[in-house]
Parts: C-alpha cells; sequence; structure tokens
C-alpha cells in the first residue's frame, strides 16, 4: 500500500434509478427492511444491485482511491440488511426503540436466540473482488449497536443479546476475510450515543465479534450521518477505550466537528481512518484544505498509520458531490504524500 491511501468509510450514493432517494433522506435510517424504497422489481432487484455496485467501483477508481468498497449498494442503510438475516427476529411484527436523535424508529424485535443462518454478505465480497485489482473493503454492523437498534423481547439482558450478535458477526467476517476481503470493518457508532453501556458491555461484544480473526479489521466511531444529525460535539465520548481492543483499524472523524486531533495520540499503535472530508455541505474541499486537515493529525499519528476517508457514509449526498469530494480527497493526500518524501 502507498502512503497515506484513501478509502470510504463504506457507503456512496445509490442511483436515483435504484432506491428513491428522496423517500430515504426524507426518515430515519432503517433499521428493519423497508422494501418500497427500492423503484426495482424484485426479480430484477439483485441484476440492478450489481449494476449500480459496478457505477460505485469505477468512480471510486477513477477518483483515485486506493481502497475499494462496493458503497454498500444493496442495502437501505448500513445495519439493516444484515440485522433482519438472522434467526431469532419477528420480521412480521417491528418493535421499537429510540435512535441516536432522541426519536422513536422501528427496529428488529427479538423473540429468540440470535443466531447467524447463512452468509449474509459473501456474494458481495466476491462480486467486488471480481472487479477491481484494487485492495477492497467491506462493511458489517457491529454487535454493540445491532443491540441499541434491536426491541429485546427475549434476553435477560442487552448484554446477553449483543453477545449473541458478536458471534453472528464474528462468523460473518470469517466468511468475507475467506472470500477475498482485504479488511473487514465493524461499524458502531452507538458507541459514541452511549458510551455508558459501551464501557459496561460494548467493548466486550466488539472483541468477542473479533475472536480467532485473522484479517485486517477496523471499527468505525462516528457523530452520525450529518444529513440526519445536524450537532457535533466537540469530542468523542468513547474513543480512548479502543486502545487496548484488539481491533487494528479505527475510524474517526475529524472534519465537520473540527475535532482536537490531540486525542488521536491515545490510540498511537492503532491505524487510525482518519475522516477528512465534511458530509454536512455540498461545498467541495479543496486539495488544500484536505492536506491541512491530514496534517492536523500528523503530530499525533504517524502517517503510515494513516487512511485517509471521509467522516462517515457518502450515501446521502448528490452522486456529483461525492465523487468531487473523492477527487479532492485523493488529491490532497497526494500532496500530502509529496511533502513527507
Amino acid at each position: 500500500m502507498t502512503l497515506l491511501p484513501t478509502s470510504l468509510v463504506g457507503s456512496y450514493p445509490q442511483p436515483d434509478w435504484l432506491i428513491d432517494r428522496k423517500k430515504l433522506a426524507g426518515r430515519f435510517p432503517p433499521r428493519v427492511r423497508v422494501n418500497e424504497l427500492w423503484r426495482v422489481e424484485p426479480e430484477w432487484l439483485e441484476q440492478a444491485q450489481d449494476d449500480a455496485t459496478l457505477i460505485a467501483i469505477r468512480d471510486q477508481e477513477r477518483a483515485g482511491l486506493d481502497i475499494i468498497t462496493d458503497g454498500e449498494m444493496r442495502r437501505e442503510s448500513y445495519s439493516n440488511r444484515f440485522a433482519t438475516a438472522l434467526e431469532g427476529v419477528d420480521l412480521d411484527n417491528h418493535g421499537e426503540a429510540l435512535d441516536r436523535s432522541g426519536h422513536p424508529n422501528p427496529v428488529p424485535r427479538i423473540v429468540g436466540k440470535i443466531r447467524r443462518m447463512r452468509s449474509v454478505q459473501v456474494r458481495d465480497v466476491e462480486f467486488l473482488r471480481a472487479n477491481t485489482d484494487r485492495k477492497i473493503k467491506i462493511t458489517v454492523p457491529g454487535p454493540f449497536t445491532m443491540a441499541q437498534q434491536a426491541q429485546n423481547d427475549f434476553y435477560a439482558s442487552e448484554a446477553e443479546m449483543a453477545l449473541d450478535y458478536a458471534a453472528a458477526v464474528n462468523e460473518e467476517i470469517k466468511d468475507l476475510f475467506a472470500a477475498g476481503a482485504d479488511f473487514v470493518q465493524i461499524d458502531e457508532p452507538y458507541m459514541q450515543a452511549r458510551p455508558e453501556k459501551a464501557r459496561d458491555y460494548g467493548t466486550a461484544a466488539l472483541e468477542a465479534a473479533l475472536e480467532g480473526v485473522a484479517g485486517k479489521t477496523a471499527v468505525h466511531i462516528c457523530f452520525g450521518y450529518a444529513a440526519i444529525i445536524h450537532e457535533r460535539p466537540s469530542g468523542y465520548s468513547y474513543l480512548p477505550e479502543l486502545s487496548g481492543c484488539c481491533v487494528q483499524q479505527v475510524s474517526v472523524e475529524t472534519a465537520q466537528s473540527n475535532l482536537d486531533t490531540g486525542v488521536l495520540a491515545e490510540l498511537r499503535g492503532k491505524t487510525v481512518i482518519l475522516g477528512v472530508i465534511d458530509l454536512s455541505t455540498n461545498e467541495i474541499e479543496t486539495p488544500e484544505t484536505v492536506a491541512a486537515r491530514i496534517e492536523r493529525a500528523l503530530p499525533h499519528v504517524d502517517a503510515d498509520k494513516i487512511v485517509v476517508a471521509p467522516d462517515c457514509g457518502m450515501k446521502y449526498l448528490p452522486r456529483e458531490v461525492a465523487f468531487g469530494k473523492m477527487k479532492a480527497m485523493a488529491a490532497g493526500a497526494a500532496l500530502v504524500r509529496a511533502g513527507l518524501k
């Protein structure tokens, strides 16, 4: 890998012909399946999602990214596709839970022991691997976050439920690496949103999800989609706790919140996936702005321990804006890279 490699966090804008983006943006991120969002008939949907994935791959390659994702084209949200594919979930009678914004949202209702019945994203990795010669990354929802996005009508405690989610995630991750993934990222935004519970049992669930995994793993911690969560705190309520975790990479947003990058020193030894693209605005950063955001981190993180990325997923941006921001990100990383030689 080149110094300061570039990558998406995970998602890229889905085409308007694939999903109703206006409806998607006008509601909270789905935690249950919302099939009416798709604009393609069920018998053609997988084919259409494959075509959209090819668009996402080629856009990333044209923008100059080093690590390619599938853009999460097959998902209504980052978490619901996996969470609703598990045994123990009542798909016909949803539960309700508060989103990180404090608003109620339909969620999976847990009525039995959570088990993974089959691989959920192996074909996604195989398709991605077959269509790019660059390094590839796939994302999976984290056990703690899924436990927060569920109504527990079965387990004695949330901690017990999170550990069964972790077992399912662990099985999936091992299969994703076997299918050809170079990196697997666990998305755990609710660790930032609910730090007390994260310290209580979330870190243990994350460790359980990674037990016995042989491959490069990451965890994404963020303040929420900028299109939905508008107010940003100035710092993380849960981050240094990951310093002792076995995960190798930690994804941190710094652009929109203007994060004090001094906190990154507490992750010394980890690779930091450094968020340097502000997703709260359609304004496309200049390469110089991106370079300055990268350089803010260099006193606290060694350059060979940085992956350059957006703050969070790009799915709510217009595609032309997302593409422009990716190009600026790659160009900004190149500027810093040249200065370090």
